[in-house]
């Protein structure tokens, strides 16, 4: 089972207890310093490594690029466009282009830096190429460091949906730096609370009640908050990838809470119009009153749910989207199970189910609930 340890100087080391593919979660400040030795110490056979960073990033993939060569790898670097359109077909075939003109073989490594689009494409490129090379995650967004970067799924769109094509591949070592977040823009890390909230509603009341007793200190960047919410977070998140790596017990499926309807407002509203994180605060509140429509929670969880992800500054309603067209984007959403739609639906803070067999014209009222 994950074990989370805590050290005043080292930091937060979280280890993930995976059959054949253990790796350690390390959070600390000014951690992607030390990349290079930590990468070595991994990978000690290791002397090529790729490093695909989110052009957006200057000083921060120099200064890991630096610590990797003082480790004698040799480097390849590559830059992706920001932006979830950048999770497409031409960007990992670019990707594996550049990766073959370089030489990159199985004694090749990927240190992918940036947030949770640079992890997902940099992810796939390194489960695909040579049927699979290792993989090194430094997270730069808080989406990415509570989620995306931990449990290792990858993945691309295609038009229209999210993350339909991808793999499974588990990362050898995952580095959290917190204070990569200091100049990350208010709404960008505003979206990764949303995926914190969300912990908290699917099997961590006691994560729920830290953020409602400290929205402030989270909202404005507090560095002992952040530490406490990564640490948690990633911990969440290990304990369910560990009971269902590869989604096959439907355990998995609880990360899910709020995406079926925030994919669909994703997909309709375009990619990159909204932040993912947005979208699943409103695909939460969505979820919720469906929950309630149903009788499974009363106003009193959707009120408090609504309250807390307000107070972290997020978006709840869907404004100027067509009911019946979000519905027909759910029907490519990955939890189809023979022709029927499954939903994540809490039944109080701290429990949710897989639920199916929901009438279409209650998926409909809920979403109208959240439209302003």
């Amino acid at each position: 089972m994950a074990k989370l340890t805590s050290n005043p100087s080292s930091g937060h080391r979280l280890d993930v207890e995976l059959a054949d593919r253990p790796y350690p979660i390390l959070i600390n400040e000014g951690l992607t310093q030390s990349a290079g030795p930590l990468i070595r110490d991994t990978l000690p056979k290791a002397k090529h490594a790729v490093v695909i960073s989110d052009s957006a990033l200057g000083g921060l993939v120099a200064g890991v690029a630096n610590s990797l060569e003082a480790a004698n790898f040799r480097l390849t670097r590559i830059t992706v466009p920001s932006g979830e359109t950048s999770k497409s077909v031409q960007q990992v075939e670019r990707l594996w282009t550049d990766m073959l003109a370089d030489f990159t073989d199985r004694g090749s490594i990927v240190v992918a830096i940036g947030g949770g689009v640079v992890g997902d494409l940099a992810g796939f490129a390194a489960a695909s190429f040579a049927r699979g090379i290792p993989l090194i995650q430094i997270p730069t967004t808080l989406l990415s460091q509570v989620d995306s970067s931990v449990g290792g799924k990858t993945g691309i769109n295609l038009p229209g949906t999210k993350n339909i094509v991808g793999a499974f591949w588990q990362p050898r070592l995952v580095m959290i730096d917190p204070l990569t977040l200091s100049t990350l823009p208010q709404r960008e890390y505003a979206s990764g609370l949303a995926e914190v909230a969300k912990y908290g509603v699917i099997m961590a009341p006691d994560l729920f009640s830290y953020l409602e007793e400290n929205v402030e200190s989270a909202r404005n960047k507090d560095i002992g908050t952040i530490n406490h919410l990564v640490a948690k977070s990633c911990l969440c998140k290990a304990e369910v990838v560990e009971e269902d790596e590869r989604e096959t017990s439907g355990r998995r499926a609880i990360l899910n809470y709020g995406h079926t309807f925030g994919h669909a407002i994703e997909a309709e509203a375009g990619y990159g119009t909204l932040l993912h994180g947005e979208a699943v605060s409103i695909g939460m509140n969505m979820a919720a009153e469906l929950a309630r429509l149903l009788g499974r929670v009363d106003e009193a969880f959707c009120r408090r749910q609504r309250d807390l992800l307000r107070g972290l500054s997020l978006p709840i309603c869907a404004d100027g989207y067509d009911a019946q067209v979000l519905w027909e984007k759910m029907q490519h959403d990955k939890k189809m199970q023979h022709g029927s739609l499954h939903f994540v639906l809490p039944s109080r803070i701290g429990h949710v189910e897989l639920v199916a067999g929901v009438e279409k014209a209650h998926v409909l009222d809920a979403i109208a609930a959240c439209s302003s």
